[in-house]
């Protein structure tokens, strides 16, 4: 549901009523500031015509009627002609000076702006020419103004300067007469304002709003395979182009869909081949890790099977005691439950992968490993460490698939060991220490051996499959590459560092089970 004061409509005409309010006002503001420029030199001009009228009856009463300014001003009716003369010129005050610049007749009050109208009167006594000032400033109709004017000009008689007339004025009046046409501006800015919206908005859903959410709800509504519905044929505006342009991209779009199911299909066939083929060298691969540890288990199988072979042949011989006896059963039950329990962990480890992923203890799984491998001949002379440094070691993997990158590891490092020592006359003591650690959400464990190592053009190379840097015969060369597999599928990295000589590193970075998971899943198996 699409609120009003959000939709299109409301959006494009609130933006077109905000610009043509703004540019009507703009032009308002410049009209009236035009406006009042001209009724203020209007002003201007009417007060020179007033002025050179009164110097013209002043220049009259000074030749024809009057001998001196004292008998011109003393006429009574001289004075109230100049008192109608301002009223109808609308202006404020009248000064008459002499040549000097004495004032000899004034009308109104003039007590603060005399010192003014005499400095303008007496720089026009002294050029001989016009003047004007500005003064005050009050607000005019959208910005300050000035508030009055003074015109100043000498009177000449006879090319002689007998004296002078200066006349006040204000605007307050114009700048009244200017604001009620202002307001009526703004009264038609609004109605035009409103009529814009009534007529905009019918104008707008019409050519606009509506074709573009008929467009938008046949987009909603569009299933592939159908057809995009176009507007009338006779539309030719913007939005025909844009429904023919998105018809044309739909038909492409359906098209490319169906050949990218066509690719997904594929695509999801050869998974499933390079996943059943993946299984199949991890199975190969474990089958045979198996073979090699069936080997060390059938000889650690023969000592307690001669054991047990013994002590049957002295109760066979008979003449012991009942207690005798007992200690033998005793002896012959231990020997039976230890076959027991290498069988055991051999076929445990042989069992088909679930492919099921659990909690489960790293550490317990590297001890159990380690006690099922020191069951190899070949463990007789390597020293076996494990430092478990990891506070948490709870991961979500295969645990019977991690067991098997944990054997890989071991054979490898064994088998390098074993090379070294052939190899060197002393014979030098041969270790495997397992390492553990916790680094941010990670657990990381360390195979560290004491083997040939790897050469470093060697070392880019033996996660890859089939690559083997061990005589022919002795390996496969998928050892490092399933365990690459099984780590990377559980979100982990794997990878080697390795000096010559010294041996070898392998180190497993693996994502530990955040705290809710722990918490939420079942209990942390444990092995």
């Amino acid at each position: 549901m699409r609120f009003p004061i959000h939709s299109l409509r409301t959006g494009i005409l609130s933006h077109l009523v905000l610009l043509i309010v703004a540019s009507m006002l703009l032009i308002n503001v410049v009209t009236i500031k035009l406006t009042e420029r001209d009724f203020i030199r209007a002003r201007v001009q009417s007060a020179r015509q007033l002025l050179r009228f009164l110097g013209q009856r002043v220049e009259y009463q000074l030749t024809r009627r009057h001998n001196t300014w004292a008998d011109m001003t003393a006429d009574s009716s001289f004075r109230r002609d100049i008192s109608q003369l301002l009223k109808e010129g609308e202006a404020k005050d009248a000064i008459f000076a002499d040549k000097n610049g004495v004032i000899v007749f004034s009308t109104g009050q003039l007590k603060k702006e005399e010192k003014e109208s005499l400095s303008l009167m007496r720089e026009c006594l002294s050029t001989g020419n016009w003047g004007l000032g500005f003064y005050g400033k009050i607000w005019g109709v959208v910005w300050f103004a000035p508030e009055n004017f003074k015109i100043s000009t000498p009177i000449i008689i006879k090319d002689h300067i007998v004296g002078g007339i200066t006349l006040c004025g204000d605007f307050r009046s114009t700048y009244q007469k200017l604001r009620k046409t202002e307001n009526i501006i703004l009264i038609y800015i609004f109605l035009n304002t409103i009529m814009f919206v009534l007529f905009g908005t019918y104008l707008l859903s019409r050519t606009v709003v509506k074709p573009v959410y008929k467009l938008l709800r046949m987009t909603e509504e569009f299933d592939v395979g159908e057809s995009f519905p176009f507007l009338h044929k006779s539309s030719r505006n913007e939005l025909s182009q844009i429904l023919r342009s998105l018809s044309l991209m739909l038909r492409r779009l359906k098209e490319n869909r169906e050949e990218l199911n066509l690719h997904i299909s594929s695509l999801q066939k050869a998974n499933k081949k390079i996943k059943k083929a993946q299984n199949e060298i991890i199975r190969s691969e474990k089958l045979a890790s198996t073979g090699l540890l069936a080997t060390g288990v059938a000889h650690e199988i023969g000592n307690p099977i001669g054991i047990i072979l013994g002590y049957l042949e002295l109760l066979k011989r008979g003449g012991l005691s009942s207690d005798e006896k007992k200690d033998f059963l005793d002896r012959i039950e231990s020997e039976v439950t230890r076959i027991n329990l290498i069988i055991r962990q051999l076929l445990d480890f042989s069992r088909p992968s679930t492919g099921e992923s659990k909690p489960i203890s790293v550490h317990n799984l590297i001890i159990e490993t380690v006690n099922m491998f020191k069951l190899q001949p070949v463990m007789s002379r390597i020293e076996t460490a494990q430092l478990f440094e990891a506070e948490t070691d709870a991961v979500w993997a295969d645990a019977n698939q991690l067991k098997q990158v944990f054997i890989n590891l071991f054979m490898n490092a064994a088998d390098s060991m074993m090379d070294k020592g052939h190899t060197d006359d002393d014979f030098k003591p041969m270790s495997l220490t397992i390492k553990t650690l916790n680094r941010e959400n990670s657990i990381i464990i360390s195979f560290i051996d004491t083997g040939t190592g790897i050469k470093k053009e060697e070392l880019t190379h033996i996660f890859d499959p089939f690559y083997t840097t061990k005589e022919p015969g002795k390996g496969t060369g998928l050892g490092l590459y399933v365990c690459y597999r099984i780590i990377e599928d559980i979100g982990g990295a794997i990878q080697a560092e390795s000096t010559p000589g010294r041996g070898t590193t392998i180190l497993i970075d693996i994502p530990l089970l955040s705290a809710d998971e722990q918490h939420d899943e079942t209990t942390v198996t444990s092995y």
